[in-house]
């Protein structure tokens, strides 16, 4: 089932079983479940970047430096230029680990 489109310039909701994984140190199963969330978009979105970009952090996370370095190219490169014209995602607003974050309370923002 896809999503449902959001307003451009916001930031994409973390479902709270990949956040509860993390939290639960269950990375491996985290990481299976952002990459999927990051399939529901689609490729060049903002919201596919931010999750490919957090996919990234949790494979290094798991010592994968070399694919979660690639991860995080892409999806940087997608967030200083995304295609729909919206304008680049400022460096401090992009994900980091701390998304993951159980008590995250941006997330409604």
């Amino acid at each position: 089932m896809a999503h449902p489109q959001r307003v451009r310039e916001q930031r994409v909701n973390i479902p709270d079983a990949i956040r509860v994984a993390f939290a639960e140190g269950e990375e491996r199963h985290a990481l299976t479940l952002l990459l999927r969330e990051r399939d529901q978009y689609p490729a060049g979105s903002r919201a596919w970047a931010e999750l490919e970009r957090l996919s990234g952090l949790v494979m290094i996370h798991l010592l994968r430096e070399v694919e979660g370095t690639f991860a995080l190219e892409r999806a940087d490169t997608l967030l200083d230029a995304l295609p729909d014209g919206t304008p680049p995602v400022r460096r401090e607003d992009r994900p980091t680990l701390a998304w993951l974050d159980l008590s995250d309370e941006r997330e409604g923002d």
